[in-house]
């Protein structure tokens, strides 16, 4: 069969068709809802509870190794970080206004779904054993994509290291193999970190709502946002004073994940594109082609002479 501009640009046609159908139907078609495991765990904080102590960020830096954040006081040295960073992964911060204060602990938020493991390319980021979300720093390759795609700026990087990593909160899951949770739940004194499982810690945040309705905003953050997270918040403030950004229930990674799956499924796009490559390569060459025949054609033939 002769290959032709005409039947290359309907093959181009007829497969980006294709492509497109079937990046609407498999979207239509949708991705399967994530569900956490069974035996999934999770973190409760309530901010109404907390005052504030910082000793579950201490606490956290030890359980984990690692270093201060050094700031200064009135020039005074102290270990002081005011948000996450390559040193610190959880972290207290203080809201003030209309006449309320109220404390929020920063970390990772253990997504069922998460972003941060669709994002990673080679898997340094995992949904592991509880429903922890872990990191392998053998398998990173420091593209932090990572960052980019996490809907609560959570994971953060060494910039200061010869090595360096992505830092997050995982729950001190190095811990469980002692029969030990996290060791900033540990240490709370006022118990405004709780560790437990995660259809317990969401039956207890609703029983709290239900038997003081006064002292509560009436949502539990994190029951379905961004598809549900395993640490959940309680306050008497709206979330997004807390700092917690206002996000739908659908899973970040879900849209993505569903167009790309559509998309590559099949090998369609792949062969539209190699049809578009095809064509511009054979039109290339023809084109090359009629070059040469009309420089031939420009040139004198053999035994005639060159007219002056």
């Amino acid at each position: 069969m002769k290959l032709t501009r005409r039947s290359l640009l309907k093959g181009v046609a007829a497969a980006g068709a294709a492509g497109a159908a079937g990046a609407v139907y498999r979207r239509a078609e949708a991705r399967a809802k994530k569900q956490p495991p069974p035996d999934a765990v999770a973190m409760l904080f309530d901010s109404t509870r907390c005052i504030g102590c910082r000793a579950c960020m201490e606490k956290c830096k030890e359980a984990n190794d690692l270093p201060p954040d050094r700031v200064r006081l009135d020039g005074v040295p102290y270990d002081a970080p005011i948000d996450l960073s390559g040193t610190t992964k959880t972290v207290i911060k203080l809201y003030q206004g209309s006449g309320k204060t109220a404390f929020m602990k920063a970390q990772c938020l253990h997504c069922v779904d998460p972003a941060c493991v669709s994002a990673c390319m080679l898997g340094a980021l995992n949904k592991r054993e509880y429903g922890v979300v872990t990191y392998q720093k053998n398998k990173c390759v420091g593209c932090r994509y990572c960052q980019i795609a996490c809907a609560f700026n959570v994971p953060r990087f060494e910039w200061n290291s010869p090595a360096p990593q992505i830092v997050k909160c995982e729950m001190c899951h190095h811990r469980f193999p002692e029969g030990k949770g996290p060791a900033c739940a540990e240490v709370c004194p006022r118990e405004a970190i709780q560790f437990g499982k995660l259809k317990e810690l969401r039956a207890e945040a609703q029983k709290r709502i239900q038997d003081n309705p006064w002292r509560y905003h009436p949502d539990v953050f994190g029951d379905t946002e961004v598809g549900g997270t395993q640490v959940l918040y309680l306050s008497a403030v709206p979330f997004d004073k807390l700092g917690l950004p206002k996000v739908g229930d659908e899973p970040v990674p879900a849209m993505g994940e569903t167009i790309q799956h559509g998309i590559y499924k099949g090998f369609i796009a792949p062969i539209a594109l190699y049809a578009v490559t095809a064509y511009v390569v054979v039109r290339n060459v023809r084109r090359g082609e009629a070059e040469e025949q009309e420089e031939a054609a420009r040139k004198p033939g053999e035994g005639e002479e060159r007219k002056p």
